[in-house]
């Protein structure tokens, strides 16, 4: 590893020993500046970048490990040597707590410290690796707003990177909570239309009278309350992306004038004579079992099939539970930052709970509960006592599930249970002793055989 460029901040209240390093550190092919005002020094850390700090423990001023703590908020990866001439155990053990890559005392051999500076560079161009790598990994497995490692979550990542630079339509199916928006929302901000606008509608949530005026518009005079015109979000979305949530639940009629719109690619709102042109993509989505409700009239098979040009069904979580772990961390991640909490992780006890639950919420049931457990969470790690009595209940339901597929020996499904309860209690004896049915002793007893 050459040390030519690699820049170095010296700081030393010692002119002399400030010097020295620093044509020391020159000499060596290293970019070194150097300073003997804490205070300066301080202001040279917010503004530029460095690949090491060296710096004095006691001086005037600011105080080595001021400097330290001041490295470790605005350059994390930045390795912080101390040098001192009044080095004791405590100052070293405290300095090493807060983060120092070496406690070096006075006096010492400059090879010592040239040596201690290179091993400082290598273990930042490792941590560097490490957050190059992380980011890589994350970008694998996210996709704007969708998390996944699953193979099927890695199959929808390579068929929205195969359409959304066309105009075709897509419709996407799957339980409430799959993320289906998010699906929708990826393949337009990520392909050529995102920089013309995404219009999303609810066809469940409008009513039926509101809901033809809300997509195709209207002229003045069209009805009693048509004050002015009024352009539909269908021609709202033109060049972008119209967004039809539940489409199901579209009204019959205005699914045939929907199919015109689509076949003439023109749109003619509510008491006009004219059709006006659009370019826009539709994404729909629904819940149900599309094929029962055109078996059943409820919706038009024409339609569908303009609609599918190119299907996309999202997975429930309970089939791909192997992503879990990384959309709890996504979720503590974000939910923390909003809360101002320094919750960072989830017990193990804890997520295997959140792993056992079958998840009729799917997705957004989870961010609910991370949420919530982040809200109550008192410690940095999420526990058992944090999640819903609901979710630890459903978690014991399936364990004669597993015990059955498994084949548990009694004695198995019994340590299984006792784990499970002490889960629930939070690790309280007493309170797993009594929902047991054991005294004390009994359930001591059995712990110590597990």
């Amino acid at each position: 590893m050459k040390d030519e460029g690699y820049r170095v901040l010296v700081v030393d209240d010692d002119l002399e020993m400030c010097g020295l390093l620093s044509d020391i550190l020159k000499g060596e092919g290293f970019s070194a500046i150097a300073t003997h005002d804490s205070l300066e020094a301080s202001k040279i850390l917010k503004k530029e970048e460095f690949d090491i700090l060296i710096t004095d423990l006691k001086m005037k001023g600011l105080k080595g490990l001021d400097l330290l703590e001041e490295t470790r908020r605005v350059s994390p990866l930045t390795p912080v040597i101390i040098i001192t001439a009044f080095g004791t155990i405590e100052s070293a053990i405290q300095a090493m707590k807060m983060g120092a890559y070496d406690y070096i005392t006075k006096p010492f051999q400059m090879d010592e410290l040239i040596l201690t500076v290179r091993k400082a560079l290598e273990n930042r161009f490792l941590k560097k690796e490490v957050v190059r790598l992380k980011k890589e990994v994350e970008a694998r497995y996210h996709f704007h707003q969708l998390i996944g490692k699953s193979a099927s979550m890695q199959n929808i990542y390579d068929l929205i990177e195969r359409i959304r630079d066309s105009s075709i339509n897509v419709f996407i199916t799957g339980e409430s909570g799959t993320g289906k928006e998010l699906a929708a929302k990826a393949i337009h901000y990520s392909g050529i239309r995102k920089g013309g606008p995404f219009i999303a509608v609810n066809c469940a949530a409008i009513p039926e009278t509101l809901l033809e005026s809300e997509l195709f518009g209207y002229k003045k005079g069209a009805f009693t309350d048509a004050k002015s015109d009024k352009k539909g979000l269908i021609f709202e979305a033109d060049e972008g992306t119209l967004f039809l949530d539940e489409i199901t639940e579209m009204p019959p009629t205005l699914q045939a004038k929907l199919l015109r719109a689509l076949e003439e690619r023109e749109v003619r709102p509510l008491g006009d004579t004219n059709s006006y042109p659009i370019d826009l993509r539709i994404i729909a989505t629904s819940n149900c079992d599309i094929g029962s409700s055109i078996q059943q009239g409820r919706f038009r098979e024409d339609l569908y099939y303009r609609l599918k040009v190119i299907d996309i069904d999202m997975p429930a979580l309970r089939e791909r539970r192997e992503d879990i772990p990384i959309l709890v961390q996504h979720f503590i991640q974000k939910f923390s930052k909003e809360l101002k909490k320094a919750v960072s992780t989830v017990s193990g006890d804890a997520l295997k709970i959140l792993l056992n639950y079958p998840w009729p919420g799917n997705v957004r049931e989870l961010e609910n509960i991370i949420q919530r457990a982040i809200t109550l969470s008192r410690h940095e790690v999420i526990s058992p006592e944090d999640l819903p009595a609901s979710i630890i209940q459903k978690s014991d339901e399936k364990l004669f599930e597993k015990a059955t597929e498994e084949k548990f020996t009694l004695d198995q499904l019994e340590k299984e249970y006792i784990r499970r309860v002490l889960i629930e209690t939070g690790g309280n004896k007493s309170k797993a002793a009594e929902r047991l049915g054991l005294d004390r002793k009994t359930l001591y007893r059995k712990l110590e055989e597990m």
